[in-house]
C-alpha cells in the first residue's frame, strides 16, 4: 500500500487516507506493542457497541499490518466534519454543540467494559513513569488515585470535539486506542483537561453542562484533575507543560 495522502500527524502515528480507508501508521518500529494493544482495544469496544445497538458508531477495524517496517492499523475512513470543526466555524452555536457532545459522552459511559484494562492501572503507570516531578509528589498523586472509587464504565479517555464526526449516517466517535474501563469522573476530567489545553473558552461550559446533566457535583470530577494532568504530562508535550505543572500543585478544589 502506497501512503501519499497524509492528513494528520499525532504523537505516536501519522494518519493517511488510502483507498477509502484510514491508515494509522506508527512512527517508530518500537511502537509495535502500542499498535497491537490499540487495535485490540478498538476491537473490543467495537464489539461491545455493536452488541448494545448503540447510537454511537465507530470505524470498523480491518487490518493490522507492517508497512515499510512500521506497524499500521487500517480502518474505515469516516467522512464529515468533526464537532470541533463545527464549533470553530459556528462559534455562536458552541452551546448547542457542547450539549450534543455531552450527550455523546454520557451514552458512551453507560456501557460497561469488563474486558478492557483498568483506567486506574494506566494512570498509575503514567504517573510512575514521570521524570520531571519528585518522588513525594508522585506518592501524593498515587495515594489520591488509589483512594478513588473503582468503576467499570466505558471511558474513551481521550475524548474531545475533534474525535466526533457528524454525517448523514449518524454520529461517529474516533480514536479509541486509549479506552479503558473506569470511573466516569476520571474520563470527564480528562476531557476537561483536553478542552482547557485546546479550546479553553469551552472547558467550563462543558463541565457545567456535564455536571447538570448527570447530577454530579463538580468536586468529584475536580478531584481527578491533578491525576489526569500528571498522566498527560508523561507524554512530554512541551507546550502543555506549564498548565499541567500548575494543576499538579492543586491539592483540592472548591
Amino acid at each position: 500500500m502506497e501512503l501519499t495522502n497524509l492528513l494528520y500527524s499525532k504523537e505516536l502515528y501519522d494518519i493517511y487516507e488510502a483507498d477509502g480507508k484510514a491508515v494509522y501508521l506508527y512512527k517508530d518500529e518500537k511502537y509495535k506493542e502500542k499498535c497491537l494493544y490499540a487495535a485490540l482495544t478498538h476491537a473490543r469496544v467495537e464489539t461491545t457497541l455493536n452488541e448494545y445497538s448503540s447510537d454511537i458508531k465507530m470505524p470498523i477495524l480491518h487490518e493490522v499490518s507492517l508497512i515499510d517496517g512500521k506497524w499500521a492499523i487500517t480502518m474505515d475512513w469516516i467522512s464529515g466534519k468533526t464537532l470541533g470543526m463545527l464549533i470553530d466555524e459556528n462559534p455562536d452555536k458552541a452551546d448547542i454543540y457542547i450539549d450534543k457532545f455531552v450527550d455523546i459522552q454520557c451514552e458512551i459511559q453507560q456501557r460497561y467494559m469488563p474486558l478492557l484494562s483498568k483506567l486506574k492501572d494506566k494512570l498509575a503507570r503514567q504517573i510512575k513513569a514521570l521524570n520531571g516531578i519528585d518522588e513525594i509528589k508522585k506518592y501524593e498523586l498515587l495515594t489520591r488515585l488509589d483512594s478513588m472509587p473503582k468503576h467499570s464504565k466505558l471511558c474513551h479517555n481521550n475524548l474531545d470535539p475533534d474525535c466526533v464526526i457528524l454525517n448523514d449516517n449518524g454520529t461517529y466517535v474516533l480514536n479509541w486506542g486509549s479506552a479503558r474501563q473506569g470511573n466516569a469522573s476520571a474520563d470527564v476530567a480528562k476531557t476537561y483537561l483536553l478542552l482547557s489545553l485546546r479550546r479553553p473558552k469551552l472547558a467550563d461550559m462543558y463541565l457545567d453542562k456535564y455536571c447538570t446533566k448527570v447530577g454530579t457535583a463538580k468536586h468529584y470530577i475536580q478531584q481527578w484533575l491533578p491525576i489526569v494532568a500528571a498522566a498527560q504530562l508523561e507524554k512530554g508535550i512541551e507546550e502543555e507543560k506549564d498548565l499541567l505543572m500548575r494543576w499538579l500543585d492543586v491539592v483540592d478544589y472548591s
